[in-house]
C-alpha cells in the first residue's frame, strides 16, 4: 500500500501514478514503479492533481521543483503513462 501525497488516501501501489526524483536530481514519471529515486504517489484520478500542484505536496515529497512539462501535464490532467520512462 502507498499513499497519495494529494488526498492521503492509501491505495495498492497499482492503482497510484509514481513521480520520482532521479539521483542525478530529475524529476519525472516512473511508468514502471521501478525506476531508481524518491518517489511521491498521486491518485491514478486526475480529481487529486490540482489539490496537489496548490499545496506543493509533490515537491514537498521530493525536495525538488517539479519541471514545467510535468506540471502543465498535471494541470491540464493529461494522461500520465504516456510516454517513455521520461514521462514525455
Amino acid at each position: 500500500m502507498r499513499t497519495c501525497v494529494a488526498c492521503r488516501t492509501e491505495r495498492p501501489k497499482r492503482d497510484l501514478v509514481r513521480i520520482v526524483r532521479a539521483p542525478d536530481g530529475t524529476v519525472a514519471l516512473d511508468p514502471s514503479g521501478r525506476a531508481a529515486g524518491r518517489g511521491a504517489y498521486l491518485c491514478s484520478d486526475p480529481t487529486c492533481w490540482p489539490a496537489a500542484l496548490k499545496k506543493s505536496t509533490i515537491e514537498r515529497a521530493l525536495a525538488a521543483p517539479l519541471p514545467a512539462d510535468l506540471r502543465s501535464r498535471l494541470e491540464q490532467g493529461s494522461p500520465l503513462v504516456l510516454g517513455g520512462a521520461n514521462g514525455s
